[in-house]
Parts: structure tokens; sequence; C-alpha cells
């Protein structure tokens, strides 16, 4: 197959009218076989034959993380002897979701990640280093397994984790790209720096990142993206997706934003008031999935803020790019007069030389109603200068504000980033009742 599809190449107005023609059974479907949305027309008075058109979701009402933690199983569409596999949210925002997929469902899968790979510059015969877990219900390690499958590129599937490990499957099978969390990156290259393996002349030519965003609204890299580059100059790709959209955003060889999938997805920006926002403004990414035989969803808050870019990328698609993930709309902060989101506080960490590790907790301060912020900072060295000072100075110097600094032992940092059951680092601490 070609895995970079002829519609991303189409005209603006031939992609819409491909994703409406779409649309279109995908209202139809959810109408004859999803117990969610059957109930959800007829509370609302919905009549699904007069959704023609991407315009016409604006009278559908939005699907949200609680309505899958309420009614979780009646978002499903087929019997359960058709289900071949079973995956849970991380849980990040509440009680973990269940998603159940067809068979069919995989194979989509498995084509989301082998165009999205294909756009990163994956062709068969690449060999990707896969440094995420296949097990504990998780669907990206399995997506990104399928899709190498697809593509007909090379996967070791090492896992998270284990820089000895990493290493040596590294100097044993010479891939040429890894995929992980960037800032396992940074772990990678100080384990090799100690150990005197010589990363910068390794097989490894390539990075995807998943997780953490790699550049800045601008499309310029960001101070992890920058502390990976001047260190390992290798290609840097960033990706965003998520278990509930079952889809992935990935940047091409341009860096310019995450390539939207038209036959996948069907993406809106929202802003306050619900509605939608002009290209280049920033809005939470609302989305309907396509294609999806299981447990399929329409106009679903994913809670993730950014904006769309919608003028052809120099690799001539033609289809929208999303920008890097601002934040997450209930993770913003007001904090002493200002608004932000914990990714421009982790900026600032992540480019201060000293910093080995931290976590960020967000309380509600109980006489005032207001935000308070707390970074704990576990230090790689002891500098002789005033610590606190100087990370707070460097707060000002960028966000405008200074959060309240508290030092600790780096090891009982690391307790708090990699509890027990968890599948993502834990870097944000949101004690906040929203």
């Amino acid at each position: 197959m070609n895995f970079i599809p002829d519609i991303e190449f189409q005209p603006c107005e031939v992609i819409k009218a491909f994703q409406e023609e779409k649309l279109r059974e995908h209202i139809a479907y959810l109408q004859a076989f999803s117990p969610f949305y059957k109930k959800m027309f007829a509370e609302n008075h919905i009549d699904s034959m007069k959704i023609q058109h991407i315009e016409d979701l604006r009278h559908i009402p939005f699907t949200d993380k609680k309505d899958l933690q309420l009614h979780n199983w009646e978002f499903l569409c087929v019997k359960k002897h058709r289900i071949i596999d079973y995956i849970t949210t991380s849980g990040t925002l509440g009680d973990p979701v269940t998603f159940a997929c067809t068979d069919s469902d995989l194979e989509r899968l498995a084509y989301n990640e082998a165009i999205s790979f294909a756009c990163a510059g994956l062709k068969p015969g690449n060999v990707l280093q896969l440094m995420t877990t296949m097990d504990k219900r998780f669907m990206a390690g399995l997506a990104y397994f399928l899709g190498l499958r697809k593509l007909g590129a090379g996967v070791i599937r090492v896992g998270n984790g284990i820089p000895e490990l990493q290493w040596d499957t590294i100097q044993r099978i010479q891939p040429d790209t890894v995929m992980c969390i960037p800032s396992f990156i940074l772990r990678l290259i100080e384990y090799a720096e100690e150990h005197g393996i010589d990363y910068k002349n390794s097989s490894i030519k390539r990075i995807i990142g998943i997780g953490e965003g790699l550049r800045d609204q601008h499309f310029e890299l960001n101070s992890l993206g920058k502390n990976i580059k001047d260190k390992w100059d290798v290609q840097l790709f960033a990706t965003y997706s998520s278990t509930e959209m079952s889809a992935t955003f990935s940047e091409c060889e341009y860096g310019c934003g995450g390539h939207h999938h038209p036959e996948l997805l069907i993406v809106e920006i929202i802003g306050d008031d619900d509605e939608p926002v002009p290209d280049g403004e920033v809005g939470e990414v609302v989305v309907t999935t396509l294609g999806i035989e299981g447990m399929p969803l329409l106009r679903f808050r994913t809670g993730d803020m950014a904006c769309i870019h919608p003028e052809p990328c120099r690799c001539r698609r033609q289809t929208f790019r999303i920008s890097p993930i601002v934040g997450r709309k209930n993770h913003m902060i007001k904090y002493k007069g200002t608004t932000l989101y914990p990714p421009a506080l982790t900026e600032v960490l992540t480019n201060t030389d000293y910093v080995e590790n931290y976590y960020i907790t967000i309380d509600t301060n109980p006489n005032t109603g207001t935000d308070e912020v707390t970074i704990t900072i576990g230090l790689r060295h002891n500098p002789e200068f005033d610590v606190v000072k100087d990370i707070k100075d460097r707060f000002r110097a960028k966000v405008r504000v200074a959060p309240d600094i508290r030092i600790a032992d780096v090891d009982d940092v690391r307790k708090v980033n990699f509890p027990a059951m968890s599948r993502k680092p834990v870097t944000l601490i949101d004690n906040r009742k929203h």
C-alpha cells in the first residue's frame, strides 16, 4: 500500500467533502449501534439524517471524559465476542477508561501508525528501538508495533527505562531510530557519557518523541529539544496522540506541527464559549473518530489546548497541522494575576542545568480560593549560589511570576515521578477540585 495517503495532497475542498462523506457514515453507524449516542440523539431531539456537513456538528452535544467514566460500556457498538483487545487510559485525569478494539480497530491502529511513521520519514527496512511498554493495557506500545509491522520496518521491543539495556541493544542491533519520552534521551546521553559510549557516532539518526513536546508555538525547538539537539545531532520528531482518538499527529521533516490524517479524525478547536475559534487561535481540541467499530466517539473533548495551522506544508501535504500542545485545559493555572499552563513551568526547569528532577504541585488556597504552586526540585549538584533565588529569578524572567520552591533529595523526587503502577512519569500533582 501507499504509506503517504493521496487524500493528504488534495485541495482543502476535496478533503472537506471526503470528511463529510465519512461523517455521514459515522453518524449512521452511531445511530444504529451505539447505545450511548442513540440515547443522546433521542434526548436532544437530534435527527441524525440532518447531520450532513462538518458545520452541523455544533448541533450535537460534546462527549467528555466523565461520560466515558460513567457510561463506559454504553459506548460499545459490537458484541463482546468480537473484541480482540482491551485497553485502558492512563487515568491521569481521573478513573481509567476501558476501550475495546475489534480486529478492524487494530488494523486501523496499524494503518494510523504506519502513515505517521512514514510522515516522519521511516520506510521499509528502517529499524526502530521501541522504548515504551507494550503491557499494562497500554495502547501506544501495541499501536507502534503494529504500525511498524505494517510499514515493513524492523522493531526492537526493549520497553521503557534501563539505559544500560537500551545502549546494549543499540550496540548489538544497530537501529537507526528510537522512540521514547524525550526527557529519557537526556538520561541515555548522561549514561553514555558516564560509561564512555560514543553515542554521537552510534547508529541512531532519528528520535521520535511521545508524551512531551519538543517545539514551542513558533516551531522552534524548546529547551528540552535544544538540550537534546546540542548534545546529539540527530533528527527530532514530535507526535501528539491519545487513547481516545486512536490516531496520531506526527511531524514531517520540516517540524512545523503534527499533520492531520483526514480519514481518521474530524477535528474542531473550540473556545471558552464552546464555539469554533479562528485558525491560529488556541482552543480545546475536540475530535470525532472515523472508522472505529468498537467504541467510536463523537465530538470528544480531549482537554488539550492547541491551534490549527491550515497553510500547506513544504512537504506538499494540504492537510492542516496542529500546533504543539500548550497545556491541558483543566491544568490552567491562575497564579498571582497571571494565567499559565504547566508546560511553561516545565520549560524553565528543563533549561536549568543543575536541576536533576522535579514535580509541580497545584493547590487551592483555602482562604482566598486562588491557585498556589509549589515546585519540588532534586539537584544534580549543589551550586555555590542561592539556588532558590536563582530559580525564582528564572521563572520571573520567563513567566513573570515565581512559584514556591522546595529542594528535596533526588531519590525522594524520583519516587514521586515513578510510582509503582504508573505508565507515565508523574511531574504534575493537581490537588484542586475542578
